[in-house]
C-alpha cells in the first residue's frame, strides 16, 4: 500500500481568507493532478500565518478573524476533498472560547471532516500568546480507496518537542502530518528525522515558500525546506538507508512524496526503536511540572485553558 502525501510548499498570502481559498484550491487540484491521496498546507494557511498585533483593539480585529470548523472556508475544502477523492489538512485560525485556536483539520476523501488537531506547544513568547493551547495529541484511522493508515498531526513548534510525536507513535501513529510556518536551518531539518527514526513513523511537514510577508511590518523568513521522511532507516540486512522522500528548496511549489506503509509496517514489526523496547517506568519526570530554574518563564502556559 502506498501513501502519496503533497506538500503545497506557497507563498503566505497574509490575512486574505478568499485569496487563500483559491489558491488553496488551484493547489489541491494540481496535487490531485499528480496523483497525490492527501494534501498538506503550512500553518494557519487561511490567514497566511499573520501575526496577532500587539494593540488591545488590533488583538482583537486579529482574533476576530477566527472561524468554525463549520465555516465557509472549511466547507470548501471539503467539498472540494470529495471531489477529487483526495485527503486535505487544512490549517485555521479556529474561533474557541477564551481566545482562538492554531488549528489544522484532517477532510477525508468523501469531504468528512475526521479530525481536528489545536496545536499544542503554541509559541507563547510571540503573538501565539494570544491563542488557546490544544489539550492533547491523537491518531485517527484515514481510509483511502487502497487502505487505511493511521495518521497523527502536529503543528510546527510542536515538533521541537519529543513527547509530541512519541504520544502520537503510542496512540499508533504510522504516518505524521505537520503544517509549519518558521525558518528551516538544518539542525530543526535534522531534528525533524529524528522524530521518525526514535518513532519508526513517516514524517512529512509542509513550510511557507520565501520570501513571505506574514503582516509583521517586515517578511518572516520562511524559506521552504518542507520535507517528508520516510520513517524506514535500514533494509531488512540492516544496512542503513536514505530516509528522504522528498526535500524542497525555498521556492513555491507542490511536491509529492510516495511512503511505502508495506515496508514501513514490516519495518515497525522488526525494528527495535518505537514501543519495541520503552522502559516506561523510568519515565516519571517526563510528567512532572517542575523545570528547573533556567527553563522557567513568566509567559509559558504549561496547561491548557
Amino acid at each position: 500500500m502506498k501513501l502519496r502525501v503533497a506538500l503545497l510548499q506557497l507563498e503566505s498570502l497574509g490575512a486574505d481568507p478568499a485569496a487563500a481559498m483559491e489558491a488553496g484550491s488551484l493547489a489541491c487540484r494540481e496535487a490531485a493532478r499528480q496523483g497525490a491521496d492527501v494534501a498538506l498546507f503550512p500553518e494557519l494557511w487561511q490567514i497566511g500565518y499573520a501575526a496577532c498585533p500587539p494593540g488591545e483593539a488590533d488583538r482583537v480585529a486579529w482574533q476576530d478573524q477566527a472561524i468554525d470548523t463549520g465555516s465557509k472556508f472549511v466547507a470548501v475544502f471539503a467539498t472540494l476533498a470529495a471531489e477529487l477523492r483526495m485527503a486535505i489538512v487544512i490549517s485555521y485560525l479556529e474561533r474557541h472560547p477564551g481566545g482562538p485556536r492554531n488549528v489544522a483539520t484532517l477532510i477525508d476523501q468523501s469531504g468528512t471532516i475526521i479530525d481536528t488537531y489545536a496545536k499544542v506547544h503554541t509559541c507563547d513568547f510571540n503573538f501565539e500568546a494570544a491563542t488557546t493551547p490544544g489539550d492533547g495529541f491523537r491518531a485517527v484511522d484515514l481510509k483511502l480507496a487502497s487502505g487505511e493508515v493511521r495518521i497523527g498531526l502536529m503543528i510546527c513548534f510542536d515538533r521541537e518537542f519529543p513527547e509530541s510525536a512519541r504520544a502520537l507513535m503510542l496512540d499508533g501513529a504510522e504516518i505524521i502530518l505537520v503544517p509549519n510556518a518558521c525558518p528551516l536551518p538544518w539542525h530543526l531539518l535534522n531534528q525533524f528525522r529524528v522524530r521518525a527514526l526514535e518513532n519508526m513513523t513517516g514524517m512529512a511537514m509542509t513550510n511557507y515558500a520565501a520570501p513571505s510577508d506574514a503582516g509583521l511590518g517586515e517578511p518572516i523568513p520562511f524559506d521552504g525546506h518542507s520535507i517528508a521522511i520516510s520513517g524506514i532507516c535500514f533494509d531488512p540486512a540492516g544496512h542503513p538507508v536514505d530516509d528522504t522522500l522528498v526535500q524542497a528548496g525555498q521556492d513555491a511549489g507542490i511536491f509529492v512524496a510516495e511512503f511505502d506503509l508495506d515496508e514501513l509496517r514490516a519495518y515497525r514489526r522488526r525494528e527495535t526503536w518505537g514501543d519495541a523496547y520503552r522502559k516506561p517506568y523510568a519515565y516519571g519526570a517526563l510528567v512532572r511540572d517542575n523545570p528547573v530554574p533556567e527553563f522557567r518563564r513568566p509567559d509559558s502556559r504549561r496547561r491548557p485553558g
